[in-house]
């Protein structure tokens, strides 16, 4: 029997869904558990795949369109099925506005007033809420103190009352609204071009870059503007990965009063403890221990020991985890994710290294599952193979820290007066001074510090 498809909700803070690509198209079979599409979340590129074995009847989105999870994204049924009656009944009458919703180029409508000029006022925004905004002409700072949604966020709700007050109508919804893309919106300020005088008259036509260059030609002098902002700089969208991180790292560094302490460690035990150990561990788990195993584990360990940085502040709630789930932020071209290894309080070294390299390498592949990133309590960054000493580690919202971890080097220290030359190694933890104060923190970094120097109690 056909049926309709959904934009499938792959976390637990996905509202909307980015079709990357199909890999399917209308009229080809799939089968259950077969890729159907790939869509871009509000953390990294999933695969997802066919519920069932059938043939795609219809695409109900283009790629490029971002959907709101749980609207119907394609129907799926058997070859010559009928399925029009799944879309409401309004059949290829719908298709123009389908088409319309989702034009891969978004658009936005130029406002007759000047905006508000830009302040410094912070708006925590969700994605779909920023994109109806951009698209309606309403600055963000517009829209500070009127957020519904979870601690304050702004959600696309809020933005459509806004505009109601105004007495606007939804950039997206209004059919006769000038429409320019980004791109085309930010050369036409560049080079001081009036967008409305480039109004192309058809319904539903859109002004692009190039309409916006070759008007600026019929003027010498804007001409030669445009020459030389091309030789300054290039354009690309700011979007997709880069976006995400983007929106992240804001939120945590502007919401969470960051503090970050340095201790240097002496991992020169812990060094000879690995190369001891790599043959068994290679033998038992066919995997080769790294550093970083050693210290998700040790990290663990010290907090068994200090629960108040294993915790979150979700809302007004503290939740202090039983479970040490420890993140590994994974560095890609295009940005980073952060697989998490769970219950590493209770694993072994091998048992870590064994789970940690196929997570790693899911992540570098892009073939990672929902699971492979969600759960974390703690974060631990890695950015030793740089030959970095220090650095400013972002908390991972909600979390309460996050250990940054520097290059080991040899050098020259005094022990019991005499200079020796020894393996030492700064780590750097960020924490969240809302849930942690400095003593505790310097204690759960005491410990860690400890553990290093004298590995063999991580193993018992």
């Amino acid at each position: 029997m056909a049926q309709l498809f959904p934009m499938p909700q792959l976390g637990s803070t996905m509202e909307e869904g980015t079709i990357v690509k199909w890999c399917r198209g209308e009229g080809e079979a799939v089968r259950k558990g077969e890729t159907l599409l790939e869509i871009e979340t509000d953390k990294a590129t999933m695969e997802v795949e066919s519920p069932i074995d059938g043939v795609v009847l219809k695409l109900l989105f283009p790629a490029d369109a971002v959907v709101p999870i749980q609207k119907p994204i394609a129907v799926l049924g058997a070859a010559g099925e009928a399925f029009e009656h799944l879309l409401g009944g309004a059949g290829a009458a719908a298709a123009p506005a389908i088409v319309e919703a989702v034009a891969p180029v978004a658009a936005v409508t130029v406002p007759t007033a000047a905006p508000l000029a830009a302040t410094d006022v912070k708006v925590f925004i969700s994605p779909r809420a920023r994109k109806l905004a951009t698209e309606s002409g309403v600055a963000l700072a517009q829209l500070a103190g009127r957020g519904t949604g979870p601690e304050g966020r702004v959600v696309s709700k809020d933005v459509e009352k806004f505009l109601a007050e105004r007495g606007a109508t939804p950039a997206i919804e209004a059919e006769k609204a000038l429409r320019v893309t980004p791109l085309a919106a930010r050369i036409a300020g560049d080079l001081g071009v009036n967008i409305n005088d480039l109004a192309l008259g058809l319904p539903g036509s859109r002004v692009r870059s190039e309409d916006v260059l070759s008007h600026a030609q019929a003027s010498a002098p804007v001409a030669a503007a445009a020459a030389s902002v091309a030789a300054e700089y290039t354009v690309k969208p700011f979007a997709g990965m880069r976006k995400r991180i983007a929106d992240n790292v804001s939120k945590s560094r502007f919401t969470a009063p960051h503090v970050t302490v340095v201790l240097e460690v002496d991992m020169t035990e812990c060094a000879a403890l690995r190369n001891k150990i790599i043959p068994d561990i290679e033998k038992t788990y066919g995997t080769r221990l790294s550093f970083t195993d050693i210290l998700v584990k040790a990290a663990a360990r010290a907090l068994d020991e200090h629960p108040a940085m294993n915790s979150a502040l979700v809302g007004d709630e503290l939740c202090i985890y039983g479970s040490k789930n420890i993140g590994v932020a994974v560095a890609l071209d295009e940005g980073l994710i952060v697989p998490v290894v769970k219950d590493a309080g209770k694993r072994s070294l091998g048992s870590i290294s064994a789970e940690l390299k196929p997570l790693i390498d899911r992540a570098r592949t892009g073939k990672f599952t929902p699971d492979d990133l969600a759960g974390g309590t703690f974060t631990i960054t890695n950015l030793g193979s740089f030959g970095i000493d220090v650095f400013d580690p972002i908390i991972v919202p909600p979390q309460a820290g996050i250990l940054g971890v520097c290059r080991i080097a040899d050098k020259a220290v005094v022990i019991n007066k005499q200079v020796v030359v020894r393996s030492m190694m700064n780590l750097c933890l960020s924490f969240d001074h809302r849930i942690v104060d400095g003593a505790p923190a310097a204690k759960f970094l005491q410990r860690l510090k400890e553990l290093l120097e004298n590995p063999v109690s991580i193993l018992i």
